[in-house]
């Protein structure tokens, strides 16, 4: 056993200014020392978006309780590296992002910057989880799901995840949730993405929108499934994204002498 008190770095897509970052905070254990970096403006959809070809700038906040608080002038991923370049004293415990607003269930997690900051700590291999709640408002209620949250972060405490997994975790909204599945993520798709619109000028510019469609809505081991019934889903999410089932059937269509 050892005396050195757990540490643990908290990033989100939403911004410093998101109501849902500070409740993760609160969702930490006492005995944890907790440091925030987080971007100063929203960067939600950018996935694993890093900034090149340009300066980062750190700025230090007030605390909030004995978290010390930190804005990015980058990306969720830019958050982590930077954290762990030039911030954090030692190697971080756990890397942990969000509470989301708004869903990474299915192939969200493809285009999310909350997964996108947990898939860079799993890659340099600190255990790392992402949480997000299914309601979009700056003004969500996050409380039912806070218990849940406690529990999961002391059990990646307890124990770390294997390496090259972390964990996209999403919540029901407005309702006490049933529990927790542990999952895989449902195959589907956007659909009617994007809005037409004409500016005053005549132009027309198109706005992102759409529908998500669960391609197998009768699969009972999906999170869609489980969170249309009022459960937690975590689903466990390899950074290695090698098909490697394919490897050998497709060499002998590409390999060449």
């Amino acid at each position: 056993m050892t005396d050195i008190r757990p540490l643990i770095l908290i990033t989100n897509d939403d911004s410093i200014h998101a109501p849902g970052l500070l409740r993760l905070v609160d969702c930490m254990p006492q005995d944890a020392d907790v440091i925030v970096v987080a971007p100063a403006e929203p960067h939600s959809g950018q996935s694993s978006a890093i900034t090149v070809g340009a300066p980062l700038r750190i700025r230090q906040l007030d605390d909030y309780g004995t978290a010390r608080m930190f804005t990015v002038s980058g990306t969720p991923v830019d958050c982590v590296k930077l954290a762990l370049s030039a911030i954090v004293p030692r190697r971080p415990d756990l890397v942990l992002a969000g509470i989301n607003h708004g869903s990474n269930s299915g192939c969200n997690v493809v285009y999310s910057g909350t997964m996108g900051a947990v898939m860079e700590g799993c890659v340099v291999g600190i255990t790392s989880c992402g949480f997000s709640l299914l309601h979009h408002s700056m003004k969500a209620d996050f409380s039912m799901g806070m218990p849940f949250i406690k529990e999961i972060v002391a059990e990646l405490l307890r124990r770390p995840l294997p390496d090259g997994i972390c964990l996209n975790v999403n919540i029901p909204a407005r309702v006490v949730p049933e529990g927790v599945r542990v999952c895989r993520a449902a195959r589907g798709r956007w659909t009617d993405e994007y809005e037409r619109y004409t500016d005053p000028l005549g132009n027309p510019f198109y706005w992102l929108t759409g529908r998500f469609v669960n391609a197998e809505p009768d699969a009972t081991d999906t999170d869609e499934y489980w969170l249309s019934r009022n459960y937690i889903s975590a689903v466990p999410v390899a950074v290695d994204m090698t098909a490697r089932d394919e490897v050998e059937f497709l060499a002998p269509r590409f390999d060449t002498k």
